[in-house]
């Protein structure tokens, strides 16, 4: 077997498997297919998807229910989809037996490697909050300088949903979950530049431990060894990184011999560029991205004062602080990615100077919402109600915080309810923030549909809120 992750044409002839059938997973069956038609695939999946796969009248698709480690070992191979961790038992094991566990994030970039190992005019963004942002306005901001540019990866287009696209590409703008850098890391392929925003606990669940969460995160830094990291220097864990790496360019935002916010004020270095208060990009946090995404502009070899101004032609992305309008004086705002209680907090600055009724809760990956409560000593807003599985939680630990601080505190059973007891503490004024700070699985399939389920409690059209700008390439 190879020392290096197999490109697509590579699979031939190898015991390959698939694991996971969600969009990633026949993104990557698809592509196998289109290099390797006849190429003999076993797919691990629900019983429902399997039926799905057995639509397909594909005589080399086999499927397979039980994805248990006697029988993923039986595999060189296995395509794995991002959403499945691979520090399950099951897959711990079959590693141990010899299996090699790559993603569609791995092929593609096998696919884009060059002469010297790099993956040319490629830029992936990462972190913990901020990252289909920062990604997406990095496209926009690319395109408005006349290039043609790819908006791919975690942000909803899969990279081998546009292996080879209709009109390549000159750049490549891909959000990367934690899930996938690792992906990158173990291709071999160096990205030209990377940009890792901030850290926060998040996916526990998956990854096992917050530790555990910050190093595959860091991996798209420390082992895909980027041509240049392009990191936040007011993030102390990458300030840390910054100076331990001796195989990539470094350059920082957030600093003042470079992109950096001042208040409001965007300034290269001491020169000013710009106010930023007007510009599409709700919360500060987001618009001390745009830093990121001017440096990495930079090094680019671009001219980022120019692209700076066409900020303000940016469309917000949808689920991610967008207000949907305005009904009988309270108008409704939809975070449903916030994941996280430090998102939640986030939110609620941006709205600091409004009457605030917060709705969080959700999964419960046993994160801990101390420093949430802690922050609601001084800064609650009007109400916050609970909800999902990790509610009651929460609400146990705000209830003496309440008390003294004197907010409301509510207790739902479900978004309906949760935004029913918001609008009554709001009295006919304010905002509604769904900010749950935690995954949606269980209640809905995912942020998206809760994201839309909100705008349709609330009375407007969910077809009209949903569809994330610029995917593809253009």
């Amino acid at each position: 077997m190879r020392s290096s992750p197999p490109d697509l044409a590579s699979l031939a002839g190898r015991k390959v498997a698939l694991w996971g059938w969600g969009r990633e997973g026949r993104a990557a069956y698809r592509a196998i297919r289109t290099r390797l038609p006849s190429l003999p695939l076993t797919l691990f999946c629900s019983a429902a998807e399997a039926a799905e796969a057995a639509s397909l009248g594909d005589p080399h698709l086999a499927a397979e229910t039980d994805a248990s480690a006697s029988r993923l070992s039986a595999f060189e191979i296995v395509v794995k989809s991002p959403g499945i961790s691979p520090y399950t038992p099951e897959a711990v094991a079959a590693a141990q037996a010899g299996t090699r566990f790559i993603g569609g994030t791995s092929l593609w970039f096998a696919e884009h490697a060059g002469d010297d190992g790099i993956a040319a005019n490629t830029i992936c963004v990462t972190g913990t909050k901020g990252k289909s942002t920062t990604t997406a306005l990095l496209a926009h901001l690319l395109r408005a300088g006349g290039h043609v540019t790819a908006l791919a990866g975690n942000i909803g287009l899969p990279l081998l949903e546009a292996l080879e696209p209709d009109i390549a590409p000159e750049f490549w703008a891909i959000e990367l979950s934690s899930y996938q850098t690792g992906d990158v890391a173990v291709s071999g392929v160096r990205p030209q530049v990377a940009i890792a925003l901030n850290l926060f606990p998040e996916h526990l669940d998956w990854h096992g431990s917050h530790e555990r969460y910050v190093e595959d995160k860091l991996k798209l830094i420390t082992q895909a060894r980027p041509q240049t990291a392009v990191l936040n220097a007011n993030d102390p864990r990458l300030a840390q990184l910054g100076a331990t790496l001796t195989e990539s360019t470094v350059r920082w935002f957030g600093r003042t011999d470079g992109w950096h916010l001042r208040e409001d004020d965007l300034y290269r270095g001491d020169a000013f560029v710009m106010d930023t208060r007007a510009l599409p990009l709700p919360g500060r946090h987001n618009r001390g991205n745009l830093c990121a995404v001017l440096t990495a502009i930079e090094a680019l070899g671009l001219d980022a004062v120019s692209l700076a101004s066409h900020a303000a032609s940016f469309r917000p992305l949808p689920h991610r602080l967008q207000t949907i309008g305005t009904r009988e004086g309270i108008t409704y705002v939809n975070d449903s990615i916030s994941t996280t209680p430090h998102a939640s907090l986030a939110a609620l600055d941006c709205f600091a100077s409004r009457p605030v009724a917060i709705l969080v809760g959700g999964h419960d990956r046993g994160l801990p919402w101390d420093d949430f409560a802690e922050a609601m000593r001084t800064h609650a807003p009007r109400a916050i109600v609970t909800m999902g599985q990790n509610g009651p939680r929460i609400h146990a630990l705000l209830q003496p915080v309440a008390a003294r601080a004197g907010f409301v505190l509510g207790e739902a059973v479900d978004l309906a309810d949760a935004m029913a007891q918001a609008r009554a503490a709001l009295g006919g004024e304010g905002v509604v923030l769904l900010s749950p700070g935690a995954p949606s699985f269980g209640a809905y399939r995912d942020y998206v549909a809760r994201g839309r389920h909100f705008a349709e409690l609330a009375g407007f059209d969910p077809d009209l809120i949903s569809t994330i700008p610029g995917l593809g390439v253009a």
